[in-house]
């Protein structure tokens, strides 16, 4: 009993170290896995085999912190973002700009995401520009928040109409699976008078989305090894759901006993191995 004991830790201790391994090594490829297109794993413990580069420039919008080289993903989510950029530069709306998708073969970030790992996630600024950017600026951009955090309020001197026409439009895709907002927007755009409301049930409410918009698209069809995100629930979630996210006052929140779980190690996918090592 206490070798097997002894051998599953052995184990553990090695697929540990084969992943903190990977974690880097994801990072240092630059170029993507060739391959039919397949976003492997999940969202969040995942790769990317036969990913494309999103051109830094097109009709409606503009890549930023290209440097970063995080502007890879599968052909869905390009074709997506393309398609997303064109129909709100139809609208009037300014160029969008596109931060972060995935990497070249998607995987572990050092820092910065734990999703965005499958090439299935991007994230769009709540900025719009009228003008080409500079390199320098397009480099080091300044990112206008949506919220007081302090307040817990909607900074109405930053927003737009145009901020409730993209997400309306980014939203209403039906390979779109959810997209992450800050709860104080969710909580604007479910005050206002839509025709059709269906469409805000993909908007999900979660923190630190203020300046950005991060969309998640669904498995690509013929992706067998993609992990789907369970469907959001029934509704526009503009109920009790969204409520909850307020902050609590100070006495209950005092009352609140939090636990420390323990960190679970995630083991990729084998196939992964084979795209990182192509």
């Amino acid at each position: 009993m206490t070798k097997t004991i002894f051998m599953l830790f052995l184990m553990a201790l090695f697929l540990w170290g084969l992943e903190m391994a990977f974690a880097n090594e994801w990072e240092r490829v630059d170029a993507p896995a060739y391959g039919q297109d397949q976003s492997i794993g999940s969202y969040a413990n995942g790769c990317l085999q036969g990913g494309e580069a999103m051109p830094l420039v097109g009709e409606g919008y503009q890549v930023i912190r290209p440097s970063r080289n995080r502007y890879y993903g599968h052909p869905d989510m390009i074709a997506y973002l393309t398609k997303l950029a064109a129909r709100t530069k139809g609208f009037g709306l300014d160029d969008l700009l596109i931060a972060d998708i995935s990497m070249p073969r998607g995987g572990n970030f050092t820092s910065g995401h734990s999703s965005h790992q499958t090439g299935l996630d991007a994230d769009i600024w709540l900025s719009f520009t009228p003008d080409r950017l500079k390199q320098s600026t397009l480099e080091a951009p300044t990112a206008i928040s949506m919220v007081d955090l302090k307040s817990y309020s909607l900074r109405r001197d930053n927003w737009l109409e145009e901020h409730a026409i993209l997400f309306q439009v980014a939203a209403s895709e039906p390979e779109v699976a959810r997209i992450f907002v800050h709860p104080v927007i969710k909580e604007t755009l479910c005050e206002m008078a839509w025709e059709d409301r269906s469409w805000l049930q993909k908007v999900r409410p979660w923190w630190g989305h203020h300046y950005h918009m991060h969309v998640r698209l669904r498995c690509p069809d013929g992706n067998a090894s993609c992990v789907e995100q369970a469907t959001p629930p029934k509704g526009d979630g503009c109920g009790s759901e969204l409520i909850s996210w307020r902050p609590k006052p100070k006495d209950e929140q005092e009352k609140v006993v939090t636990t420390k779980k323990k960190k679970r190690v995630k083991v990729k996918p084998e196939q992964c191995l084979i795209v990182l090592r192509q």
